[in-house]
């Protein structure tokens, strides 16, 4: 039996760490599609993306989130280009299509849907991209109106500010202001893509507990504040983390079929009836609830490919105190 690798998509065939390889799948996704002139616009738009998460971007510092890092964005990129071939290639003829345009669009809110985190190069205030948790669809929506005009989408802007809160909770879905269909069917699949993409990494859990547990206590998520100012403990730990992910799963999958309106099945289309994002994701799943049987952590035993940040090493709350330190790592090769 082939074990996938640690570094690969679902398929066991794209390199998620390699920006080249999943812009090369995705344009081959898109001249199969429509056949277009020219693939320069995504071209441009991976080649940006991979620039600010190196810090190459003007005005930007490189990505220092450990768990929403560019393997992720690739991963979701690479997602949302194979539930719009599966829109296209599912859809009845009295249906409309998306069309290049949507195509492209789809693309780069994929790719720039976490630009949020990336801090500025005159931020002062805060010590990690983490620490824009609660805002950072926000920041990604104001990133997205003055880019898009570069890849020649500047007429999407403000509906792209729009549909990159379907990936967020700042808006409840009900409530994001997208009254075309087309555009909600756009937004709906972004959103699945980024709930897919990253439950279904070989490396889901060990992410979970090393790399986003870190960015919850920085990103005031691990710790829940009330009205009154009293503080009760939503995640203790990584561990604790890994041990309520089977939980999470339910909200996840109850998201994916009623407010993104269960358009996670288009996939199938792409893969000629498989859903391959499902059966990963419920792997891990599967492997979480044993973990969570015999409260085992030791039973996950896969390596994460290295990223490009400065981690952060976080203990785990004790009597309701945080404390968080920081350290620097050399960047990964």
């Amino acid at each position: 039996m082939t074990v996938r690798r640690n570094d690969y998509d679902v398929t066991d065939q794209v390199r998620t760490t390699d920006p080249g390889e999943v812009r090369a799948e995705v344009i081959r996704i898109f001249f199969n599609l429509y056949a277009p002139r020219s693939d320069g616009d995504l071209i441009i738009a991976f080649d940006d993306a991979t620039r600010i998460y190196h810090g190459d971007y003007q005005g930007y510092l490189p990505c220092d989130t450990q768990y929403h890092n560019l393997q992720h964005v690739l991963d979701v990129t690479l997602a949302m280009a194979r539930l719009m071939d599966g829109y296209e290639r599912s859809r009845l003829n009295n249906v409309a299509p998306l069309g290049q345009d949507m195509f492209r669009l789809g693309v780069a809110l994929a790719l720039f849907h976490d630009v949020g985190y990336i801090r500025r190069q005159h931020d002062t205030r805060h010590h990690n991209g983490a620490e824009y948790t609660l805002t950072h669809v926000s920041r990604g929506a104001r990133f997205l109106r003055d880019y898009l005009d570069r890849v020649h989408l500047g007429d999407q802007a403000t509906l792209a500010s729009r549909l990159i809160h379907f990936t967020g909770y700042e808006v409840p879905t009900a409530r994001i202001p997208v009254r075309d269909p087309m555009a909600r069917l756009l937004g709906c699949m972004l959103g699945s893509a980024d709930i897919v993409a990253q439950m279904s990494d070989r490396c889901y859990l060990e992410k979970c507990r090393d790399r986003l547990y870190p960015e919850f206590v920085v990103g005031g998520i691990a710790v829940r504040r009330d009205e009154l100012g009293g503080e009760q403990v939503v995640f203790s730990s990584g561990t604790d983390l890994v041990l309520k992910t089977p939980d999470f799963y339910l909200s996840a999958m109850q998201r994916l079929e009623t407010d993104l309106q269960g358009v996670y099945r288009l996939a199938e289309a792409h893969f000629s009836g498989q859903n391959l994002y499902i059966e990963e994701l419920e792997k891990n799943i599967r492997y979480a609830r044993a973990v969570q049987r015999q409260h085992d952590l030791s039973m996950l035993r896969r390596s994460p490919p290295p990223a490009q940040f400065r981690e952060i090493a976080v203990k785990p709350w004790h009597h309701g105190i945080r404390r968080v330190s920081r350290r620097t790592t050399p960047v990964a090769a």
